[in-house]
């Protein structure tokens, strides 16, 4: 009996933040540049070797930290570097590896079967489309995305709680879904910005625009920002 993938959060709608004033579009390339001026050479935090980890890495990263991902990957890619070794695993052999993550017993099921599927469909290689990617287990929307623009170059945007949150609260890109947040982005975002623009995004937003306590007064698009109750000082 087939196994039943997880829900694919990326394909879903999501609670959006208080949405702020849509920004022009001389304002939304603004701010994009200046994250790219304060990081020119974004890269995804995940802990990866070649296209096969990546997209395992993405896979397990799915409602959980790159951190914590990133504790557990370095042994099971050791075990595991290709995949017909991870499909050899099995899922019995991958969960051990991988259950200090959340959702571990799902993802090692679908990293088994997408391990599986690459050895039996794509000569054990990762496709490079996204129809094909999105047909493995474990791969919705946002993982299709940040393996395409990651390994293959294309400018996809992967939007993330992160990224969903700050399109919202700074008025770059609101929407009330992923996808329409996504699709806004890809639009609004100077085409030689877009392939690096997911990674300043998720960056700004996992250490500096965060969900609970914004870190305005070190923001260094903040002059460009629309979100109405900046946080100008840090807490004492």
């Amino acid at each position: 009996m087939p196994t039943a993938k997880p829900p694919k959060p990326d394909h879903g709608t999501a609670t959006a933040p208080r949405r702020a004033r849509l920004m022009p579009p001389a304002q939304a390339e603004a701010f994009i540049r200046a994250l790219a001026v304060a990081n020119p050479a974004p890269e995804t935090e995940l802990i990866y070797h070649d296209t096969f980890t990546l997209l395992v890495a993405v896979v397990l990263s799915a409602q959980t930290t790159d951190a914590a991902v990133n504790r557990c990957t370095p042994a099971l890619f050791a075990a595991a570097p290709t995949p017909a070794a991870m499909a050899t695993l099995g899922a019995e052999g991958i969960g051990p590896y991988i259950r200090t993550i959340g959702l571990w017993q799902g993802k090692a099921r679908n990293v088994a079967a997408l391990a599986r599927d690459l050895v039996d469909k794509h000569g054990g290689q990762v496709p490079g489309e996204r129809e094909a990617l999105e047909a493995l287990p474990g791969v919705g929307r946002k993982t299709a995305n940040v393996v395409l623009n990651v390994a293959f170059g294309q400018n996809t945007m992967a939007v993330d709680t992160h990224i969903f949150r700050l399109g919202n609260r700074c008025g770059l890109a609101p929407g009330k879904t992923v996808r329409e947040v996504e699709e806004r982005l890809v639009k609004r975002c100077p085409p030689d910005l877009l392939r690096d623009a997911h990674h300043w995004l998720i960056l700004h937003g996992r250490y500096v625009c965060k969900a609970r306590a914004p870190e305005c007064w070190r923001c260094v698009a903040r002059a460009h920002c629309n979100y109405r109750d900046k946080v100008l000082a840090p807490p004492r």
